[in-house]
């Protein structure tokens, strides 16, 4: 099969890239650097000829509300038009979980509006959301520091190493649509200041980690539910300790 990687040069995508290739499909490695823009449609109908699947784990350049809502709805609507005009038969798109439970969080409004996109775009699709990466602890640690105090919502926390979100894209591009949605997460679910507290002991951060129901998370209020999975969902095989013991080894 023929499968074009929108973000193929990223943290995921490399990944999912690289799993297809070696599972003996033509996986294309598809952005700006190699002349695929899916936000001024550059590129797209000669990267999408013949392809099956496409793939988009493309992220926006800018967090800035207006910039990430037009970042995701044109590129949705972009690469629709032009999977139409190829004949592709399945997207594949990775969202969030818990991305319509914030809508003060100007990312997770602006995955809606790009999932909204692809199901309007009549090609078939699977959208997979994911929990948040392990890989973003250190970020989201950062987000919430207060001096030498990290305030985070009060809420479950359940996150995904990324490999395992790679490995689970591959496997869905591989699938039959399912025109509707997938959740992913991690096999680890604790409170939210717990988890952040875990990875910064690791790292032999100082910081105190405490639990503030009134800390947003990138402008989103947090309740106990926002960010985990409501019901059934794929689990990831990497543990949280044994993802904190091999990113200390790097």
């Amino acid at each position: 099969m023929k499968i074009v990687v929108i973000g193929g040069s990223g943290l995921i995508g490399s990944q999912v890239v690289a799993l297809l290739a070696k599972a003996g499909h033509t996986a294309i490695a598809a952005s700006p650097s190699t002349g695929v823009n899916s936000v001024t449609g550059e590129g797209l109908a000669q990267a999408f000829e013949g392809a099956d699947v496409v793939v988009d784990v493309a992220n926006a350049p800018s967090w800035e509300p207006q910039a990430v809502l037009d970042f995701f709805r044109t590129s949705a609507r972009n690469l629709g038009k032009a999977e139409v005009a190829a004949g592709v038969r399945h997207h594949v798109a990775l969202s969030i979980v818990g991305t319509d439970r914030m809508p003060g969080n100007a990312y997770f409004a602006a995955k809606v509006a790009q999932e909204e996109a692809i199901e309007a775009a009549g090609v078939p699709y699977t959208i997979v959301r994911a929990t948040q990466f392990m890989e973003f602890l250190g970020g989201i640690a950062d987000f919430g520091t207060d001096g030498n105090t990290v305030r985070i919502g009060d809420g479950l926390f359940q996150p995904i190493a990324s490999q395992d979100v790679a490995a689970i894209l591959a496997q869905v591009a591989l699938e039959a649509p399912l025109n509707g949605t997938l959740e992913i997460a991690g096999p680890d679910r604790a409170p939210f200041a717990e988890i952040v507290a875990r990875y910064l002991k690791s790292t032999g951060d100082a910081r105190t980690v405490v639990t503030d129901r009134e800390a947003l998370y990138y402008g989103g209020q947090v309740e106990e539910m926002s960010l985990v999975p409501l019901g059934d969902a794929r689990i990831g095989r990497v543990s949280l300790e044994q993802w904190l013991s091999q990113a200390n080894k790097q």
